[in-house]
């Protein structure tokens, strides 16, 4: 049952605004590299057809563009108002780049896509290009920024602790933005907005194909999308087993959970195809495996131990004992801030701090916390792990399927038969969901298995809220929910009017402008 507290209702709240909202920013990342591509072809060939294709994908583009801004600045409110805590504990770090997120890549963004829509015939056709693979671009650096914030989350490098402030602070900033966890999502999470634009395009122009409307259009917009498509589904795979390399590095609990790896097995360790995790007594009830290949993916060698989840539980044991200490040092420096051998001792050992502040979910002198309490708090490193095993899972079948499918496509494109192949088609536009199901439970498998954190190792989830009332929170929570149904279902309704509408009405012939409906002029400003 669903336990009605604060920390659990702010968790809830900022999951489902984080991912209500990821639903339009991958097809946002994925639509404007596609429209810099067939822009580009037509720059080079002259031929109409490739604007008019730009012209109607940058209408989708548009719609899918103004809901993810509005839904994203919703989110972004919610570090202060439920998050205030956290806000104050890292906001030196934290918020470096999301402010420069809205500086460098909000504006750079909005600002080209404004000339995208508005200059096809008051621009060179040269200029114009250049502002669309600006708006791609900028698209792309707004994940970079805020990605580089959740990777320093999962892996906080180049911070220290200051007793005197009582905060968290920088020491180097070019160490946190090539964070290699936060280049790693960054790549994965772009390379997943392609995939999720590539499938979008080839499922619309499917839709196309069966009811023989737009037929050249189609064929092309598919023909491109899974060239495309192939390539970065590829990618995509290279990426993820970066990714699980650099959990094992920096991340032994996730990953240990994501394989449902109770035990500690010699190297090279096996892989768990199947398993049926049991959390209460800390083992599989049944297991399928495959021998050395999780330790090849999470240590890329054959004699290094990945340590399963009962060993880290006792090496975390060890550390909330040392963080109980660390905090002890702590109190001692703030009531005599003369009492420089805390101080030391202190900045010697805080990097366990945040392993002794798990115990303040229990009480709140945890300089005497019990034995039971805790081995207790040192249960809570483990994440819930029965729900982050399957999700993981889901994710890598998806991606192998993106291949295939690609390849699928691609091989019918490059031989003239797309459109004669109507149980593709169909497997296309019934398929259109599959991106953004691999891509929620990719964020699901990132946050949900960095739990109990919000900060990893630093600050506990239950440490970071704000202090909200329960009732508040469900007034609020409730509002979100109706607010962002609402959105969703206009926002949908509008995608498929403008989908139905088709490059007849929204990309015609006659070489009027996508917004203005200005027929071409002579003139023509760079």
């Amino acid at each position: 049952m669903f336990d009605l507290d604060v920390v659990s209702l702010s968790r809830l709240q900022f999951a489902i605004t984080v991912m209500f909202h990821f639903i339009f920013v991958p097809l946002t990342i994925g639509l404007s590299f596609m429209l810099a591509v067939m822009e580009t072809i037509y720059v080079i060939t002259g031929r109409d057809i490739w604007r008019r294709m730009t012209l109607f994908w940058g209408v989708l583009f548009g719609i899918n563009f103004a809901i993810g801004v509005g839904t994203g600045i919703v989110m972004e409110f919610q570090f202060g108002m439920n998050w205030s805590y956290y806000s104050h504990y890292v906001g030196d770090i934290f918020g470096a780049p999301l402010a420069l997120e809205g500086l460098m890549a909000f504006f750079l963004e909005a600002s080209f896509v404004g000339l995208f829509f508005f200059g096809w015939n008051r621009m060179s056709k040269r200029a114009h290009l250049t502002a669309t693979w600006l708006v791609a671009i900028g698209t792309n650096f707004s994940a970079l920024w805020i990605l580089i914030a959740n990777g320093w989350m999962q892996y906080p490098v180049a911070a220290v602790f200051n007793p005197d402030t009582m905060r968290m602070e920088m020491t180097n900033f070019f160490s946190v933005i090539l964070n290699p966890v936060a280049q790693a999502k960054f790549l994965h999470t772009v390379i997943a907005g392609y995939i999720t634009g590539a499938i979008f395009i080839i499922a619309v122009s499917s839709w196309y194909l069966l009811r023989r409307r737009n037929m050249d259009i189609a064929k092309r917009s598919i023909a491109v999308a899974s060239a495309f498509g192939f390539l970065v589904s590829i990618g995509a795979v290279t990426l993820g087993d970066e990714s699980g390399y650099l959990l094992g590095e920096h991340q032994s609990m996730k990953i240990a959970a994501l394989e449902s790896m109770w035990e500690t097995e010699p190297a090279p360790a096996s892989f768990n195809v199947i398993a049926i995790p049991n959390q209460e007594e800390m083992k599989n009830d049944f297991a399928i495996h495959i021998p050395w290949v999780m330790g090849i993916i999470g240590t890329r060698s054959l004699d290094q131990v990945m340590p399963g989840i009962n060993e880290l539980v006792e090496r975390n044991h060890g550390r909330i004992t040392q963080g109980i200490d660390s905090y002890e040092a702590l109190q001692r420096f703030k009531s005599d801030p003369h009492d420089l051998e805390s101080r030391a001792y202190f900045m010697e050992n805080w990097r366990d701090l945040g392993y002794g502040l798990l115990l303040k979910k229990y009480r709140d002198d945890i300089e005497n916390a019990t034995p039971e309490e805790i081995h207790q708090a040192a249960l809570d490193t483990v994440p819930n792990v029965a729900p982050l095993f399957y999700a993981f899972r889901i994710m890598v079948v998806l991606g192998i399927y993106f291949i295939l499918f690609f390849a699928l496509t691609l091989w019918l494109s490059i031989k003239g038969r797309i459109a004669d192949s109507p149980r593709t088609l169909k497997l296309a536009m019934w398929g259109v969901a599959t991106p953004w199901i691999a891509i929620e439970c990719g964020w699901f498998v990132a946050e949900y298995g960095r739990q109990p954190w919000a900060i990893d190792g630093i600050l506990p989830t239950h440490y970071a809220v704000s202090h909200l009332s329960v009732t508040s929170l469900l007034i609020s929570l409730s509002i979100y929910i109706i607010l962002y149904t609402i959105i969703f279902i206009i926002g949908t309704k509008v995608m498929l009017h403008a989908i139905k509408k088709g490059p007849e009405e929204l990309a015609p012939t006659d070489g009027r402008s996508l917004l203005t409906g200005e027929l071409p002029t002579d003139k023509v400003t760079v």
